[in-house]
């Protein structure tokens, strides 16, 4: 069971010799990933290989019938107890009261599914990452070849270097497809991580959006009257509706008090991922402006291209950026990732020459169509 799970969580975790995206896109697919499918494992080993729920049975019901019922068909508690104090003269616990009929009760159904909701999102988050790895086809990897270690003649840098540029100018305009299909796998990551916590709010009754400021506010809150948030989402003790036959063959109504001691783990692995997807989806709002921001904005794609090249001589990178759009900047930048800095130098200035010897090509083209229509 091990290795079968080994393989394909170290390809999706693997740290990638060559980089095709950004750090918040490996976040969604490197550690989100990661830790959905930990905490998985965690809740399954804990649910089925542990004691989830216990419940005080009636003498006549055997434990195991009792705790199979309300296990399957759920526990409930009683909203308006959270309301009323905690002692001789209120409840026995936070949501916990006589039950009168007509009074609203709050089911809880959703921890048997908590194993599975989570695998599934681990893999909404490694999606966007699959969709571009496939669409990009291994093209960063075949143009940096061997320039991302350091070689030692110059003779054979130079040469590759020289490929490199060679792909570069004489395809100009044509990466418009590939580009974008990264800008719509960036943005699908930001889409998802929103998807996720609403799916998530949804899943645990439409208490999961503030879930995290409510539990920093009961921190602040008078210990004499404040309720903790985490026993409303995730309760500790619940109560179980169980009928059967009498002696008399009348229905019978059996109330059972419930340890969810499942919802211990639940409660800590859902405030962690309120906070994380927060800072995710914030990281990754950031990361779709910036990405609008290279597109509409050449002075931003100029100063990016010269951070990256610090090396390279301001004029070199002036030449090139004369030439490049955004989405042919977008590859070219993407190599400087991959490419040791004094290689990525040699290439941005055969890539310069490239461009030079281009555009002295259309000068003398000009000029001689010029001198052609004068005669």
């Amino acid at each position: 069971m091990f290795y079968m799970l080994a393989g394909p969580l170290g390809r999706a975790v693997k740290i990638h010799r060559i980089v095709i995206d950004n750090q918040i896109f490996r976040l969604h697919y490197n550690a989100t990933t990661l830790l959905l499918v930990f905490f998985s494992i965690l809740v399954t080993s804990t649910q089925y290989f542990g004691d989830p729920i216990n419940c005080v049975q009636h003498d006549s019901i055997p434990n195991n019938v009792l705790k199979t019922f309300c296990w399957l068909h759920g526990t409930f508690n009683l909203p308006e107890a959270y309301n009323k104090s905690i002692g001789p003269k209120g409840v026995p616990y936070s949501g916990i009261d006589k039950f009168t009929p007509g009074q609203p009760r709050k089911y809880f159904l959703y921890y048997q599914w908590v194993c599975f909701v989570l695998f599934l999102q681990a893999v909404t988050f490694y999606a966007p990452h699959w969709i571009w790895k496939l669409y990009e086809g291994g093209l960063v990897r075949r143009l940096t070849q061997d320039l991302d270690c350091p070689v030692k003649d110059r003779a054979e840098v130079c040469s590759k270097a020289g490929v490199v540029a060679k792909y570069i100018s004489t395809h100009l305009g044509l990466h418009a497809c590939y580009f974008y299909a990264y800008v719509f796998c960036e943005f699908l990551n930001f889409v998802n991580v929103v998807a996720q916590i609403l799916i998530t709010d949804n899943f645990l009754g439409n208490m999961f959006t503030t879930f995290g400021t409510d539990v920093l506010k009961y921190d602040e809150m008078n210990p004499e009257i404040r309720n903790d948030p985490m026993s409303r989402v995730f309760p500790r003790l619940t109560k179980c509706a169980f009928h059967m036959f009498g002696t008399s063959g009348d229905v019978q109504k059996y109330d059972a008090l419930c340890i969810l001691a499942q919802n211990i783990i639940n409660e800590k692995i859902y405030i962690f991922l309120w906070f994380w997807w927060v800072l995710l989806a914030l990281g990754s709002g950031v990361a779709v402006g910036y990405r609008l921001g290279t597109i509409m904005m050449p002075r931003l794609r100029h100063t990016l291209l010269k951070n990256r090249a610090r090396i390279t001589d301001r004029r070199t990178i002036d030449t090139v950026m004369r030439r490049l759009c955004a989405t042919d900047w977008f590859l070219v930048y993407m190599l400087s990732k991959n490419m040791h800095p004094v290689h990525y130098r040699i290439f941005l200035q055969e890539l310069s020459k490239e461009f030079s010897t281009t555009d002295g090509s259309r000068l003398l083209n000009k000029e001689n169509d010029s001198n052609t229509s004068t005669v």
